[in-house]
């Protein structure tokens, strides 16, 4: 049997990434300086005053007062443990890590004017999905990312402000090469959202506050995040861009508590989905908060040239690059991975360290007629071969890894023809958009989708077209910024009640709706959003899990008339399905101005259904529009992750004792981590045994006696539900000497 252990431990090790989790000594930890996040009881800038006069060796590094109730606080581990037992030291958090939700690992160097875009028909401006006459004039957005470059001749004019929360200064510009590894997704967030020159924005006269809470490479921590936001609530701003997450389904305290914190106090909070799509249950922290406002990534509809291979009848997708001529051949060419004897051929080039400009350039004038560089990465890309001095005038495109790979091999096995065909593809959700829904709560997510594909945007020195969640999350913020200015007295759930509202439903290729764990409500429609008469709050509807024991419940639907006269409205009665009835007032009437709650009643027989998700969508109807209201329960069960985000290091505060945490999405009977031989995946030993665990986060102790033999491990976290059924999930952990 234990074979056939060792080829599930190999399939995992392809499915799954590996993050390494490492426990340092405490030797080694003495004089590193670690920042933690302490909640406390009472005032905190009493208690960091305290701390500043009676423990001088602890740096205050920021006192959250607005949206959470605690200090940042830095020093040695041995001095930060002299902390804990302070009677208003209520509970002690560590730092967690947040990266930019963009598809782009690599940037490309920028674009200087925008008249290389001009022929690209796939280019996205964000000035397009702005289809009214407001601009933002008047609202304050801040975008708490890696900074902005302020200095751009399309960001200054909105620029108004902001802080670096990184190096603690007034210069949130983007980390500079000389900085450590250079930033510019803060830059492309905020033209998208208030760009004001060459290159317009949603709301293109919006004051932009920028927040630097991502430094070097786009990383940061919940430390940078919550002072981020604390500053920007203190600058009074009307809307938070947060165009970044992690991997975690599920609540992500202290994070999340400072997300929902902020839009009690009136903030819009736009939140990145996450990149981790096309699965399931893959949205991410913080966007998973029930009070953000979470926005996915759609796709436009594209008119796509592809490369057909007759003799294997394989198709390849192409990606033209920026610069390039129209992808237009009229006949069959060979290819060819011989640099030397490109003449008449398609040659095919792989992506390494010389930029693209230069392999095209080098393969045309050495007679080549058209250039196909394959990718050396899986995430795709958007490139440029854009020069005004000497530009490429063969057509250039990009394709992926896996079929460069493929041509290479069949050109070098025979000679290949590749001929020119063209294809539609549909609009719709971005592969890598995550999917919802939120375990635990089951909530929908995303709430909406905005454009998220091909988005040209302001980068350091000049424009650049990147993709992700991170673009479709500042539409959104920019989209709120127009509602906020046309509608001055909207509150935030009116504001994100009307854009659910009016939504777009995106369908499939047989006109049937996406899923709403895919699209939400739908893509986002501003003026639609703005005129409407009938606001709908908390349209996406989740009933939660189904059990035999538990088979019916009821959620409550606010319905506001916006005009001056009586509406009727009533559900369309939903198509019959066994073990599945809806209770639904067939009509009422809400009177002008009025807003009027109803009970939506849902009954399931378990036994007649499927375990799993169920999603769907009633239709309300009024006299003139049709809104579409997704929905979503679970029944028994389901196949979301039960185990995540295992952690593994020195205790804050202590020198010599080690703490795990564990995220569980379901109660668990059991909770084994076994360690194992990276390089022959042998089992080693049991390291950690847990009887009776809770969902949600749980943390414990061990004693540095009880981690055994130091050294790199693979660590298999196995869960034993109450259920009897297993899951298991995998990391890497290190145990230095």
């Amino acid at each position: 049997m234990r074979w056939r252990f060792l080829i599930f431990i190999t399939i995992l090790l392809l499915l799954f990434g590996i993050t390494p989790v490492s426990a340092f000594p405490s030797d080694e930890k003495e004089n590193i300086l670690e920042a933690i996040i302490i909640e406390v009881d009472g005032d905190p800038h009493q208690h960091a005053e305290y701390l500043e006069t009676y423990h001088p060796f602890v740096e205050i590094i920021s006192v959250y007062d607005e949206i959470f109730n605690g200090l940042a606080v830095k020093a040695e581990p041995k001095k930060l443990a002299r902390l804990s037992s302070l009677e208003f030291v209520q509970a002690i958090h560590p730092e967690r890590t947040y990266k930019t939700t963009t598809n782009n690992q690599k940037p490309e160097p920028p674009i200087e004017t925008l008249e290389d875009f001009q022929d690209n028909e796939h280019v996205v401006l964000p000035q397009t999905l702005n289809d009214t006459n407001y601009t933002g004039r008047g609202v304050k957005v801040g975008v708490i990312d890696t900074g902005i470059d302020y200095t751009h001749p399309d960001l200054e004019k909105n620029y108004q402000g902001g802080y670096d929360l990184v190096d603690l200064d007034e210069d949130p510009m983007e980390t500079m090469p000389e900085q450590g590894i250079p930033t510019e997704h803060g830059s492309h967030v905020a033209g998208i959202i208030g760009g004001n020159g060459s290159l317009k924005g949603v709301a293109p006269e919006a004051d932009i506050y920028a927040y630097r809470a991502l430094g070097p490479g786009g990383v940061g921590s919940s430390i940078h995040i919550i002072a981020a936001m604390e500053q920007a609530i203190k600058d009074d701003v009307d809307i938070i861009n947060l165009s970044l997450g992690n991997d975690v389904n599920g609540p992500d305290y202290p994070t999340s508590v400072a997300v929902n914190k902020a839009s009690e106090l009136g903030v819009s909070v736009v939140i990145a989905n996450g990149n981790s799509g096309p699965d399931t249950w893959t949205v991410g922290s913080p966007a998973t908060a029930t009070k953000a406002f979470s926005v996915g990534a759609s796709e436009q509809l594209k008119h796509l040239p592809f490369l057909h291979e007759p003799i294997e009848d394989e198709t390849i997708a192409l990606m033209p690059f920026i610069g390039s001529p129209p992808w237009d051949l009229t006949k069959d060419y060979p290819i060819t991975t011989d640099k030397e004897k490109v003449i008449g051929k398609i040659a095919l080039i792989q992506r390494g360290d010389i930029p693209f400009y230069e392999l095209a350039k080098k393969a045309e004038n050495q007679g080549a007629v058209a250039v196909l560089i394959y990718n050396n990465e899986e995430e795709a890309i958007q490139g440029s071969i854009a020069s005004e001095k000497d530009p490429v005038e063969i057509p250039v495109a990009l394709i992926s890894k896996e079929h460069g790979e493929w041509l290479a091999n069949q050109s070098e096995q025979k000679t290949s023809y590749l001929e020119t065909v063209y294809k539609e593809k549909e609009a719709g959700v971005a592969e890598f958009s995550s999917r919802g829904p939120v375990t635990v709560n089951w909530d929908i997510k995303p709430d909406i989708l905005a454009p998220g594909t091909d988005i040209l945007s302001t980068v350091p020195g000049g424009y650049q077209i990147l993709q992700g969640t991170s673009m479709a999350a500042p539409h959104a913020a920019g989209a709120i910024a127009l509602v906020k200015e046309a509608r001055p007295d909207w509150s935030n759930e009116q504001i994100y009640g009307a854009l659910k509202t009016t939504t777009k439903q995106m369908m499939d290729t047989d006109e049937k709706p996406l899923d709403p764990i895919e699209q939400g409500a739908g893509l986002i429609q501003i003026k639609k959003a703005i005129e409407t008469s009938t606001i709908i709050y908390d349209s996406s509807l989740s009933f939660g899990e189904f059990s035999r024991t538990r088979r019916s419940t009821s959620t409550d639907l606010s319905v506001e008339n916006k005009t001056n006269e009586t509406q009727t409205y009533s559900f369309q009665i939903p198509t019959k399905e066994r073990g599945i009835h809806f209770n639904l007032p067939q009509t009422f009437m809400v009177k002008p101005k009025e807003k009027k709650t109803i009970p939506i009643e849902l009954k399931v027989n378990p036994q007649l259904l499927d375990e799993g998700i169920h999603q769907n969508w009633l239709t309300l109807e009024s006299a003139d529009q049709t809104y579409q209201l997704p929905y979503l329960f679970v029944n028994e069960t389901a196949d979301h992750p039960k185990v995540m985000g295992f952690n593994f290091s020195l205790k804050e505060l202590s020198q010599d004792d080690y703490q795990y945490q564990l995220y569980l999405t379901e109660q668990a009977k059991t909770v084994d981590v076994n360690l194992y031989n990276p390089d022959t995946l042998v089992y080693d030993r049991q390291f950690l045994h847990l009887n009776n665990v809770d969902s949600g986060l749980n943390e414990g102790e061990l004693q540095q006696s009880d981690l055994g033999n130091p050294g790199h491990y693979i660590a298999i976290v196995t869960v034993q539900l109450e259920d009897g059924q297993y899951e298991s999930y995998e990391t890497m952990l290190t145990i230095e000497p």
